[in-house]
């Protein structure tokens, strides 16, 4: 592709003048191969310019720059400048994959909390719906049974806009995306017209150091989303949803238990049942359903009437949401793995104290016959957090099955009598089984009717850290492999 066909949409001057083929676009500059434009990202803590030089040493044919040069550039090197070299990189990288968005639906989910368990649920629902889909968020990116780790919720727009023409090749029609504050404030969403846009709700977070300078600045960024959507949803209850929401370009469609809202919910209660555990509730408004959801807590249920309202934009199926809700899972956030028992076992990522401090609390409302935690800690990470898990658990646990995880360089048992530490200052009960998978056979054989089990730390991690090396470990392989050995 042509270097201007690239810059069709961007405002810029011309440094250097020329129009060379393009083969790929790169803000990387150990990544720089002949015949590449690169494109001069300022970070925090580095700046794209510094690497112009070596960029064109390499092979790059075009410069895309918003500050000036330190070096004198060949003459055969095409230099573009523009004000704005992440708005740009969005812009340049639409038209790279050939405007994929535009050939899927997409919806777009923001709020500080709930992004990733929503956009797991709108994705079962199109799922269920016969709409292969692909998503993009904290898991990293998903399709077709694999998964693409991410450095940040909202990836970069280059790494977007391939993810949605990969999508599309490997036979999408659908994709929904979180949309981080910072993802938004960093216009790695840029270029894309969104379906629809969620927002789940807002509180104080990702404020100070590299994140936003204050309040108003994290709100404002949550709002941008809303200028690129043609729907929008969002929670009633929440203070700051018409705020978030003021510059949506339709009327917005708004969930809650608020008489007010579009989709209310109601008669909320929560339900345990052989393994299947989380919330039911039903639905007046502009839809009325009855709907179990299959993952625990209350607040879920904001959760499933966003997603209900995101697919409402679309031909979705009652059918699909009821199943699609039931269904629905995150891998690693209280996801429950079958076992051959009459009792819960659940995956979860909880690896500090207010993460464990949250999840056991959530799984204490539904009275199981024993509350059991395996979990471990982090080595070369600050011992306080281990004494501050250790008294989480020994507080809200019946039992504590103490266990490794991504040691590093430290010695196992050592951090084992850290966690000790902290739970010795409760009364709960404990053992210590130091290898993972003997502690979580040692949960499955110990298990009783009614109990609900926490393997917690690992979630969605695939690998076990020691010294230095990434050894493969899956939580749900391991219990897969226990059940063949000892049931």
């Amino acid at each position: 592709m042509k270097l201007k066909d690239l810059l069709i949409n961007i405002e810029y001057s011309v440094i250097n003048d020329g129009n060379p083929e393009i083969s790929d676009i790169i803000y990387d500059s150990r990544k720089v191969i002949k015949n590449t434009v690169f494109v001069c990202l300022k970070g925090y803590n580095s700046d794209g310019h510094k690497f112009a030089e070596s960029a064109v040493e390499k092979g790059a044919s075009a410069l895309i720059i918003s500050d000036e040069l330190d070096f004198e550039v060949p003459s055969n090197i095409a230099v573009i400048k523009t004000n704005d070299t992440r708005l740009a990189l969005a812009l340049m990288s639409v038209e790279l994959f050939g405007r994929p968005a535009q050939e899927l639906r997409t919806i777009a989910v923001t709020g500080t909390k709930g992004k990733t368990t929503t956009t797991a649920m709108i994705a079962e629902i199109f799922e269920q719906s016969g709409i292969k889909t692909g998503t993009i968020g904290t898991l990293g990116i998903v399709y077709d049974g694999k998964t693409v780790k991410t450095e940040n919720t909202t990836p970069e727009s280059y790494e977007i806009q391939k993810a949605m023409r990969d999508m599309i090749n490997s036979g999408c029609k659908a994709m929904v995306i979180e949309a981080s504050s910072i993802g938004l404030k960093h216009s790695r969403l840029a270029g894309i017209t969104f379906d629809a846009g969620i927002f789940t709700n807002f509180s104080d977070d990702h404020i100070g150091g590299v994140e936003h300078k204050d309040l108003n600045e994290y709100l404002f960024c949550k709002s941008l989303l809303f200028r690129q959507c043609k729907f929008a949803a969002a929670n009633i209850d929440d203070e700051k949803w018409s705020e978030v929401t003021k510059d949506a370009k339709s009327p917005v469609l708004t969930f809650g238990f608020s008489d007010n809202a579009d989709l209310r919910a109601e008669n909320d209660h929560l339900i345990s049942d052989k393994g299947f555990i989380g919330v039911h509730f039903e639905t007046e408004g502009i839809k009325k359903l009855s709907l179990d959801v299959g993952i625990p807590g209350k607040f879920n249920v904001y959760n499933a009437l966003a997603a209900i309202c995101a697919v409402s934009f679309f031909d979705i199926s009652e059918n699909a949401i009821i199943n699609g809700l039931k269904a629905a899972k995150v891998k690693g956030r209280v996801e429950p793995v079958k076992v051959p028992g009459n009792y819960t076992l659940l995956i979860d990522y909880a690896h500090n104290a207010l993460s464990m401090e949250n999840v056991l609390t959530t799984l204490r409302q539904y009275n199981p016959n024993r509350l059991i935690t395996m979990f471990g800690a982090g080595g070369n990470r600050p011992k306080v957090r281990r004494y501050e898990m250790g008294e989480t658990s020994g507080r809200l646990s019946d039992l504590s099955v103490i266990t490794e995880d991504n040691s590093r360089f430290e010695d196992v048992m050592n951090i084992i009598e850290d966690i000790k530490t902290g739970i010795n200052k409760t009364d709960g009960k404990y053992v210590v089984v130091p290898n993972r998978k003997d502690a979580i056979r040692y949960c499955m054989e110990n298990a009783q009717d009614g109990d609900i089990i926490v393997l917690a730390g690992k979630g969605h991690e695939d690998y076990q850290e020691i010294k230095g090396i990434k050894y493969h470990m899956d939580e749900r392989e391991l219990i897969a492999d226990i059940i063949k050995e000892s049931f």
